[in-house]
């Protein structure tokens, strides 16, 4: 006998029950012909003794079209809006969108907490808004986030999400990213006292940045020497940083941003204290979206291609949405060190 529905039951148990994927398990209870005959009767089975019951928004979304995605910013109070990232990923979201003739819906708030960020997804799902959804800039603490992937509706994230292992998601190793420009600094310009300010740590991003920097000194046995500022992606909070570095007294030779806003107003700082970049601090920054090109001198940082993931994200939103998704559901692009002269470099 079925047991009774539970509120805690979710299209991810159902779908691990049966050993697919939410997307899968999604297809299957909807009756998609690209799922198999025995799959279906198995999730159906599974959903029946689970007691799972589908979304009432999830019923709607599959069953009819509004000809539009919603790109959902839960939360812009901080670092999202200001920084050119945002406008990389509406280009490649919007030429995606616009090849599939449908319009981009965005769903945000400037209220902080889990009420304001609960409320972005809200309004999607609310108002029947959009086919599928695009999240982006999510905090690690957003409950939301799990949530409304466990909804089944189609959801892609970019970004890295490990406590999300069944979510769609294109990402960069920002770890990696972090720990070989960190190493570049220390073996190719001998750097041995360096700084790392960091990105937001309630996001992943900053998490990670933070995470390579910290493995890289470690390894080249010069973690004694480091030290770690936190910052915010803002131009103004790589300026305070120095400030605070200077007035403190520590004594540096290099400093990794955690992104090239934070970089540049670290390098005006420098700049602003008669400090030289980089003959007696180099410096580097992580993003390369145009602000390290036109500083002098250049900042040397880690390219993240924001705007192809954003167009990868987008087609693999509507593979979701029509059913026709394959391969990985977890998509990640690599960046690239790009050298200026901040760190040394000719």
């Amino acid at each position: 006998m079925p047991k009774k529905a539970r509120v805690s039951v979710t299209l991810k148990d159902v779908a691990e029950r049966v050993g697919v994927t939410s997307a899968a398990a999604s297809m299957a209870l909807s009756d998609h012909s690209r799922i198999s005959g025995k799959t279906k009767d198995a999730v159906r089975k599974a959903a029946a003794d689970l007691g799972y019951v589908p979304s009432s928004v999830g019923r709607a979304l599959r069953s009819q079209r509004s000809g539009a995605i919603a790109l959902i910013v839960p939360d812009t109070s901080q670092h999202v809006f200001g920084h050119s990232y945002f406008m990389h990923l509406l280009t490649g979201i919007s030429a995606a969108a616009n090849a599939h003739d449908v319009q981009v819906v965005l769903s945000t708030t400037s209220d902080t907490g889990e009420a304001g960020e609960r409320v972005a997804y809200e309004r999607v799902m609310r108002s029947r808004s959009a086919d599928g959804a695009i999240v982006t800039s999510a905090a690690v603490t957003d409950a939301g986030l799990g949530a409304l992937v466990a909804t089944g509706l189609p959801v892609v994230l970019i970004g890295n999400f490990p406590y999300l292992a069944d979510a769609v998601t294109v990402w960069i190793d920002d770890v990696a990213g972090s720990r070989k420009i960190t190493n570049h600094l220390l073996d190719i310009h001998g750097r041995s006292r360096l700084v790392h300010v960091t990105g937001p740590l309630d996001h992943q991003t900053g998490i990670d940045r933070r995470r390579g920097f910290l493995a890289a000194v470690e390894d080249q046995g010069v973690a004694a020497a480091a030290t770690i500022v936190d910052g915010d992606f803002s131009e103004e909070s790589g300026r305070r940083a120095v400030e605070q570095l200077l007035d403190e007294n520590v004594e540096f030779d290099g400093i990794v941003f955690a992104n090239d806003d934070m970089a540049f107003g670290g390098l005006a700082a420098l700049k602003g204290h008669g400090i030289h970049v980089p003959e007696d601090v180099s410096i580097v920054g992580f993003d390369d979206f145009g602000l390290s090109r036109v500083t002098t001198p250049g900042i040397t940082t880690m390219h993240t291609p924001a705007e192809e993931m954003a167009r990868i994200a987008t087609t693999l939103l509507f593979e979701l949405i029509d059913g026709t998704a394959v391969g990985p559901s977890q998509l990640e692009l690599p960046v690239t060190l790009t050298l200026r002269r901040s760190c040394g470099c000719p």
